[in-house]
């Protein structure tokens, strides 16, 4: 096993030192671990110059095993915590950039319910979200559940996407409580980038009014649009999750778009395995009882009726 994340962490360092460093271990013990892997299997697994080179075709085929071996590794350990009445052990969940601003709604009364287990949580975007589920590299992940790129996975819807408009509160829509898109896309805008899927739907909900945004500020990050947001004259349409965590800035106000509100189903996916890992499963049991929708839209009701 020690092997195997020898070589899951040089394919994702894409450095023999820093590969050495995350696994706690000089870099000779490391090279050396993965030679002897070789030596084992009968076959190069990396392709050796004056620096890492990549894997060889069978690195990349043994790279594949050692997710699954690492993963059902990690699946082990928390069914035999289990026995002894405890779940303990890391719940990998990876997250679009999108959707992070809820995650703490479900890892806070989980780790409260599992005070023994961890949450490791990582930023992905949404084309890498099924490749890590079926190399068993996370345990679930919070995503979009239309995303085509889905596949083999169970669905657990938690809230819908619901789109609003930040503007200044001395601005030209100071006295409107509610405004359609396409005026919307007249403004000054700042907006996420047009590779995230929250762009390419808010560029489809403009273009059904017949409008096209084009900002003048565009991020990959939410945090990124959050900080011209609080420091500019810019208006953005956001997601109400985006106001668990970032609010409305000081001199912003929230105002209610006309027409197509309602984006697509936010949720966890998981891989369908039987039996299910028990520390899925005790995601999944607190996940239901944690009212994400319902506290998602109670926050942004407040925010519209203030």
């Amino acid at each position: 096993m020690r092997q195997l994340e020898y070589l899951v962490a040089l394919a994702r360092e894409q450095h023999f030192g820093r590969a050495a460093a995350a696994c706690f271990v000089s870099q000779p013990s490391l090279s050396a671990g993965i030679r002897k892997l070789e030596g084992e299997l009968g076959v190069p697994l990396i392709r050796r110059g004056i620096r890492y080179q990549g894997l060889t075709a069978e690195g990349e085929h043994v790279l594949m095993w050692a997710h699954r071996m690492l993963g059902e590794h990690a699946t082990l350990r928390h069914e035999l915590a289990s026995l002894k009445g405890e779940l303990n052990g890391t719940l990998r969940l990876g997250a679009i950039p999108t959707a992070l601003t809820v995650a703490s709604l479900i890892t806070t009364p989980f780790c409260a319910r599992h005070p023994a287990a961890k949450v490791s949580l990582e930023s992905l975007p949404s084309r890498d979200i099924t490749r890590r589920l079926t190399g068993l590299e996370i345990d679930a992940a919070l995503t979009y559940l239309d995303d085509s790129t889905l596949r083999d996975v169970q669905r657990f819807p938690l809230y819908e996407e619901r789109y609003v408009l930040l503007t200044p509160a001395d601005g030209p829509l100071a006295e409107d409580a509610e405004v359609s898109w396409a005026r919307a896309a007249a403004l000054p805008l700042c907006l996420l980038a047009p590779r995230m899927r929250n762009r390419r739907i808010l560029d489809e909900n403009f273009a059904a009014e017949g409008a096209r945004a084009d900002p003048a500020i565009e991020s990959d990050t939410v945090a990124g649009l959050y900080a011209h947001l609080a420091a500019g004259p810019w208006s953005s349409v956001v997601s109400h999750a985006w106001l668990h965590v970032f609010g409305v800035p000081e001199g912003k106000r929230v105002v209610r778009l006309t027409g197509p509100a309602h984006g697509p189903r936010v949720g966890l996916a998981v891989i369908g395995r039987h039996p299910q890992p028990l520390i899925v499963r005790a995601l999944l049991t607190v996940a239901r009882g944690a009212g994400v929708r319902e506290s998602l839209d109670a926050l942004l009701h407040r925010h519209l009726g203030s």
